[in-house]
């Protein structure tokens, strides 16, 4: 069944409940709509996007409004791997709501493969970052020789459109591309993927292809594991200010996570933000499917594990960002209740509670 006629036809049973009574099917649409809403249940939080498949969101709050910079997925005839080949994206669209508890606003597409002269496919994770005025919109994306690079577009509205810049970012690698401003006004790129992301291929920001398996690359499973890596941005936020550095992430006794780690250790969708002066690293651990958190004093760590921050949720992939609004903090996510498809994906948020320790409350996103 083609998976938008699957999101059509559940659309059509949510609205017929409000009909239901004026109907002369009545007892069928009830069935329906008793069917639709024990699907519903199962979930803590609903879909915010019907009409595309959303995922990966990076939520924003410019000028008193909310807005989220997902990826697109779309249907793929690439078969599936562990490389992620069939997340075949090619555009970004731009989503606002006026509020947490208000309607989603598409805002259109803003950018598009074709828009980005270095750019071949696979439009991954994107972030957005605000200064002076200026928008700009951080994506992942293949180059010729199949590379992923981290590029840069600008616009003068939160909601585009998005001018891309000639080449990625100097220095840039791998995906996730996450930018976080400090109270300082300093803003720093955290990125960083493994397997398909490509992250396991660079030692010292120096590209050494190991092999074309997905864990190629990766240490022993006793050694640390890769971590994300973070770059200060230049004041113009078209550049890197210094050379990119890995971020460690701990134990409670201060020894490194290891690569065996899998419920621990990075994978990928690095995300900053902070708390009470604290610093939380927040991130996929990918084939185990936590979104678990480190904390740190510095934005450059080292970060120390914490916990779990969202529980697996359903489909493969789990990436997220958190963002305070008028004081309240939320968690955005994704997973795969409108298609059950891995790379057919629908984003969803819900509320997040820091506790009065400072440690995050784990959130489960299934009933």
């Amino acid at each position: 069944m083609n998976n938008l006629y699957k999101i059509t036809t559940a659309l059509a049973v949510i609205l017929a409940f409000s009909a239901c009574n004026n109907s002369p099917n009545t007892s069928e649409v009830a069935e329906e709509t008793v069917v639709a809403d024990s699907i519903a249940a199962r979930y803590l939080s609903q879909p915010l996007i019907t009409d595309h498949y959303t995922a990966d969101p990076s939520a924003h709050v410019f000028d008193g409004k909310l807005y989220i910079y997902p990826s697109h997925d779309i249907e793929s005839e690439v078969p599936q791997d562990d490389l992620g080949s069939h997340f075949n994206m090619m555009d970004y669209h731009v989503y606002a709501m006026d509020s947490p508890t208000s309607s989603v606003v598409d805002e259109g597409k803003v950018l598009g493969v074709e828009d980005i002269p270095w750019a071949k496919r696979q439009l991954w994770a994107p972030d957005a970052a605000e200064k002076d005025g200026k928008y700009y919109l951080y994506f992942p994306a293949k180059d010729a020789q199949d590379i992923f690079k981290i590029g840069v577009a600008v616009a003068d509205s939160p909601t585009g459109p998005f001018t891309a810049q000639p080449e990625p970012i100097k220095g840039s690698y791998s995906i996730d591309p996450a930018v976080f401003e400090d109270a300082d006004g300093s803003n720093y790129m955290y990125f960083g993927g493994i397997w398909g992301g490509q992250l396991q291929k660079y030692r010292n920001n120096n590209f050494e292809d190991k092999g074309p398996a997905p864990t190629d690359g990766l240490p022993a499973d006793d050694q640390p594991a890769l971590g994300p890596i973070i770059a200060k941005m230049s004041d113009d936020m078209l550049e890197f200010a210094e050379t990119p550095k890995e971020i460690k992430i701990l134990d409670q006794e201060g020894n490194p996570l290891v690569n065996g780690d899998n419920n621990r250790r990075f994978f990928e969708a690095a995300w900053v933000h902070q708390y009470n002066g604290t610093y939380y690293l927040s991130y996929s651990t990918g084939d185990t499917h936590y979104i678990a958190y480190a904390t740190a004093e510095n934005p450059y760590g080292p970060f120390t594990y914490q916990g779990v921050v969202l529980n697996p949720v359903e489909g493969w992939t789990n990436h997220h960002s958190i963002v305070e609004v008028n004081g309240e903090w939320y968690l955005f996510y994704h997973d795969t209740q409108l298609s059950g498809e891995t790379h057919l994906r629908n984003i969803k948020m819900t509320k997040l509670t820091h506790l009065p320790d400072g440690s995050i409350q784990t959130i489960d996103p299934n009933n």
